[in-house]
C-alpha cells in the first residue's frame, strides 16, 4: 500500500471501465442491470480504436506512466520494452484489440469489487463508530456483530490485494500485447546493427588515417633529430608537412560523414594512389621496393578502398614495429582475385611477433567482410602479410 504504482495502476484499470461506462449510459439508458452490456457492447467500438494505428501509441504512453515505478521507486527494475510506434500490420491491431479489451473487462471487475470493498469496508466500521447508523446487513449472526470491526481490515486487505495483482498482471501482459512485434524486432536489429557496422568503419578509417600519420610524423622526426643534417630535416619536414596535410583531409572527410548523409565512398582513396604510400614510406627512410602486376585501376571499387587501406596498415606497421628496414611489396591483379604481399625483414630485438595488435586483426576482418582471406606472421626469415580478395 506504501508503494505510489500501486495506484497509478488502480487509475490505470479505473479508465479502461469509464468508457463501458459511458457507452452503455449512452446507448442502454435506464437499464437496472447492465453488467453484461457492460463487458460486450463496447467491443465494436474498441475494434474501431484498435484499428487505428495511433492508439497504439496512446495505450503504450498511458501503460509507461502508469503500469510501472517512477524515479522515485529506483530499487524496482525499469519499464520493459514497449512498442512506442504505430501500428504496422494487422498482427499489431489485433494485439492492440486483445489488450483494449482484457482492459476493458479487468477494469470493469476492478471497479466493481473496489465499489463493494468500500462499502463492505465502511459497513463493518460504522456500527461501532457510529451506533445510529445501525447494524450493516452481514452474513454472520447478529449477536456476532461485535466482531465487524475485526474483519474492516481483512475487507480492505482483500481489496488492495485484487487491486494489486490486476494491476500486476496488466503490466506483466502490456510488452506482450503493446511490445514491438517479431519484424519491428528484426527491424530494430538491422538499424542497430548497421550503426554499429558504421562505427566500427569509421574507427577504422580514423585508425588508418591518423596513425599512419602518426607513425610517418614521428619516425621522420627522429630520423631528422639522428641525422642533424639541414638537407635531411628539411626532407623531414617537408615530408611531416604533406603528410599532415593528407591526415587532416582525410579527417575532415570522416567527420563530414558523422555530420551529415554524405556518401561514404567519398573522395576514399584507391590503390592506383598506392604510389603515394610507397613514397611516404621511403621518405621515412624505408627501403621499399613494389612489384605491380595488372591494372590497379580495374579493381573494382570495393576491393581498391580497401586494398589501399591495407597497404597503408602493412606500411605503417613496417615503420613502427621494424623501422628502416627493406620492404617489399607486390600487388598482383588475376582473372578472379587480387594479391597484395608485404614482406620486411625483422629486426632481432623485434620478438618475432607482431599479431597482437588490433591492426592486423582488423585488417582480416576486411578480408573476411569482402570475401577474401589474410594472414601474417614470420615467413622464410621475415615478416610476411598476404592477402587474398575476390575481384568479384
Amino acid at each position: 500500500m506504501s508503494r505510489a504504482v500501486t495506484y497509478t495502476r488502480w487509475l490505470h484499470l479505473f479508465m479502461g471501465a469509464v468508457a463501458a461506462v459511458v457507452v452503455v449510459g449512452v446507448v442502454f439508458p435506464g437499464l437496472e442491470d447492465p453488467s453484461a452490456l457492460l463487458l460486450f457492447v463496447p467491443l465494436p467500438l474498441l475494434a474501431l480504436a484498435a484499428f487505428i494505428p495511433g492508439t497504439r501509441v496512446a495505450e503504450t504512453m498511458q501503460a509507461r506512466l502508469l503500469l510501472y515505478p517512477g524515479p522515485h521507486e529506483p530499487h524496482e527494475h525499469p519499464a520493459p520494452e514497449i512498442a512506442g510506434s504505430p501500428s504496422a500490420s494487422w498482427g499489431d491491431r489485433w494485439r492492440v484489440f486483445v489488450w483494449l479489451t482484457v482492459r476493458l473487462w479487468l477494469g470493469f471487475g476492478v471497479t466493481v469489487v473496489t465499489l463493494n470493498g468500500v462499502v463492505l469496508t465502511l459497513g463493518l466500521l460504522m456500527p461501532s463508530l457510529w451506533p445510529p447508523f445501525g447494524p450493516a446487513p452481514m452474513l454472520l449472526p447478529g449477536r456476532w456483530g461485535w466482531w465487524y470491526p475485526l474483519l474492516a481490515p481483512v475487507s480492505g486487505a482483500a481489496l488492495v490485494a485484487v487491486v494489486w495483482g490486476a494491476g500486476a498482471l496488466m503490466a506483466d501482459l502490456a510488452p506482450r500485447l503493446l511490445g514491438p512485434s517479431p519484424a519491428e524486432r528484426l527491424a530494430e536489429l538491422e538499424e542497430r546493427t548497421e550503426r554499429l557496422l558504421e562505427r566500427t568503419r569509421l574507427a577504422r578509417e580514423l585508425h588508418d588515417t591518423i596513425g599512419h600519420a602518426l607513425t610517418i610524423a614521428v619516425v621522420q622526426a627522429g630520423a631528422a633529430r639522428a641525422a642533424g643534417t639541414p638537407d635531411f630535416t628539411d626532407r623531414a619536414l617537408a615530408a611531416i608537412e604533406d603528410t599532415g596535410r593528407e591526415a587532416l583531409s582525410e579527417l575532415d572527410r570522416v567527420l563530414r560523414l558523422l555530420r551529415e548523409d554524405a556518401d561514404p565512398t567519398m573522395q576514399r582513396p584507391t590503390l592506383a594512389h598506392a604510389g603515394r604510400l610507397v613514397e611516404s614510406a621511403r621518405g621515412s627512410g624505408a627501403d621499399v621496393t613494389t612489384w605491380i602486376g595488372g591494372d590497379l585501376n580495374a579493381v573494382p571499387g570495393p576491393v581498391s578502398r580497401e586494398g589501399y587501406r591495407m597497404l597503408q596498415e602493412c606500411l605503417t606497421n613496417v615503420l613502427r614495429h621494424a623501422g628502416s628496414v627493406p620492404v617489399t611489396v607486390r600487388i598482383e591483379i588475376l582473372d578472379d582475385r587480387m594479391e597484395l604481399e608485404v614482406c620486411n625483414k625483422q629486426p632481432a630485438e623485434s620478438g618475432g611477433s607482431r599479431g597482437g595488435g588490433s591492426g592486423l586483426r582488423g585488417l582480416r576482418e576486411r578480408a573476411v567482410l569482402l570475401g577474401g582471406a589474410a594472414a601474417y606472421g614470420p615467413y622464410d626469415g621475415v615478416w610476411r602479410v598476404h592477402v587474398t580478395l575476390p575481384l568479384q
